[in-house]
């Protein structure tokens, strides 16, 4: 070939097959009415990279929460298809408490499923010292059975406290009592919970948060406790990451 002869070009092919493009990460979301607020897993702007929604119908956080998510399975699957058919290449949910349903959703749909920041529990114990443990603030210590701690792969005696008797997130999140939420309390019912976690269990090193509504907050346990704190967005990045990982040049 003449070197000045001009390079034989490569086909350009682009892909389809799908409705949407460049949002890897799909949520299935609960129905709910209070405020999705920067921090929370429903609103959009959280996500440093675009993602898709998809709401379940008649799935309210009483619903998931406190009756376990009876009869709903079929829905999230179909949710979780129906993300999946518009793009979606990883799926996650808005509620830690469908970790119950980890194995029924992914092997449903084709690819990789983390139902519920629960899942980090372990792995997130690994990586502490010896004698050290990961305890978890949740939004129902009593809802949170040992089909939970099952599915998520979590120690049947992991530490666990709930901000039932808080003065505001559990009611505007789980009884939906209100349409609005008082940030500023809402905060001080995660301190509290992660206080008195640690006090009741002083060799909790690391905490995750089960409830996907919490991340706002976790920047403020974190440095009210100086320990490392995981939620429903460490998990969620992880997992696009592995979906589209940097280039670099």
């Amino acid at each position: 070939m003449n070197a000045s002869s001009p390079a034989p070009s490569l086909a350009r092919i682009a892909r389809g097959g799908k409705s949407v493009y460049g949002a890897p990460l799909g949520i299935i979301m609960l129905e709910t009415r209070f405020p999705r607020i920067p921090g929370d897993i429903g609103h959009a702007g959280t996500w440093p990279f675009p993602v898709l929604y998809r709401v379940v119908a008649g799935a309210t956080p009483e619903r998931v929460v406190l009756q376990g998510a009876k009869g709903l399975l079929p829905d999230f699957i179909a949710a979780a298809k129906d993300l999946v058919a518009m793009g979606a290449e990883a799926i996650t949910t808005s509620c830690g408490f469908l970790c119950i349903f980890q194995k029924e959703i992914a092997a449903a749909v084709g690819v990789p499923v983390a139902t519920s920041s629960l899942l980090q529990v372990p792995w997130v114990e690994a990586l502490l010292p010896p004698g050290k443990r990961v305890g978890v603030v949740t939004a129902s210590k009593a809802s949170l059975t040992p089909a939970h701690f099952a599915a998520a792969g979590m120690a049947p005696d992991t530490p666990v406290m709930g901000i039932e008797t808080g003065r505001e997130l559990f009611r505007v999140l789980v009884r939906q009592d209100k349409p609005d939420l008082d940030i500023d309390a809402a905060e001080q019912d995660i301190l509290e919970a992660g206080r008195a976690l640690v006090a009741a269990h002083p060799e909790v090193g690391a905490i995750v948060l089960e409830c996907t509504n919490m991340p706002p907050y976790a920047a403020a346990l974190q440095a009210a406790l100086g320990l490392p704190v995981h939620d429903i967005l460490s998990l969620g990045t992880w997992l696009q990451a592995g979906t589209r990982p940097r280039r670099f040049a």
